[in-house]
């Protein structure tokens, strides 16, 4: 792992199931320190504990942050000490009722878009001074439904299953789209399906899953470790294998959804 040393990857959404489990994938891999982005004090520092016991391994820690609201992301960025090689854009949650953030946002829109918007550019000059280094962008096979007039529900009847489609459908389009841009960089941008995990958020959306954490975490964590994950980009994978994502074909609403994006900045 000599290719790895003192290499540092961010994990947001650390201290949910799929987030811890990809944060210590990625630990046991070797040659990383690990940073998971949480909300909770309390919360991430049991995580890190944890995860510390667990593993062995003393190269993991955490950072606060709310990533519904832009200016924490880019306060998160700001006070960032050192190089990031690896980012995994993984945060996410889905409301059973429609609720707003303090900056007056719909929140799953926020957090589960906005929040991976934010994250990428305010991250893009570190990740840039690591190149070759790599984004993983955790969406979901559930998606679909994007209504580019209406997305944060304001006109249509909120149902936390459709905003959350609707948020990963977008999650896989931003994808595309900053591929295209950070290439040139030296930083390639990819997606996937975490597996069907038990969690808050599945039951949250009235599901359970039947696959452990570990399971779910394995091919976000195979594209943030593996040579895969550098060697292509603008990509989408379900149980570590490239599926053609049939939302990212049509560069124009990539574009507006891009587009859309860039004026909450």
């Amino acid at each position: 792992m000599s290719d790895t040393k003192n290499r540092v990857a961010l994990v947001t959404g650390g201290t949910g199931a799929i987030g811890r489990a990809i944060a210590k994938r990625i630990v046991e891999y070797g040659g990383y320190e690990v940073v998971v982005i949480a909300r909770d004090s309390g919360k991430a520092a049991k995580v890190v504990g944890q995860l510390q016991s667990e593993t062995g391994s003393s190269q993991i820690r955490y950072e606060l942050a709310d990533l519904s609201r832009r200016s924490e992301v880019f306060a998160l960025a700001k006070r960032w000490e050192g190089g990031l090689h690896v980012l995994v854009n993984n945060a996410a949650e889905t409301p059973r009722l429609r609720e707003q953030t303090a900056d007056g946002i719909e929140r799953q829109f926020a957090t589960n878009v906005l929040g991976y918007y934010h994250m990428m550019n305010a991250f893009q000059a570190t990740l840039g001074s690591c190149a070759p280094s790599r984004i993983v962008n955790v969406a979901s096979y559930w998606a679909g439904g994007l209504d580019l007039e209406d997305l944060e529900f304001n006109h249509r009847p909120y149902d936390n299953d459709s905003a959350y489609r609707q948020s990963k459908q977008a999650d896989r389009m931003l994808t595309v789209a900053f591929s295209e841009q950070l290439e040139r960089h030296g930083i390639s941008v990819n997606a996937c399906h975490p597996g069907d995990v038990n969690s808050k958020l599945s039951n949250d959306l009235g599901f359970g899953g039947h696959e452990s954490p570990d399971q779910g975490a394995l091919t976000p964590a195979w594209l943030a470790t593996e040579p895969v994950g550098e060697q292509v980009t603008g990509k989408y994978f379900e149980h570590q294998r490239e599926i053609l994502c049939r939302f990212s074909a049509d560069p124009g609403p990539v574009n507006r959804l891009f587009e859309a994006c860039q004026a909450y900045t």
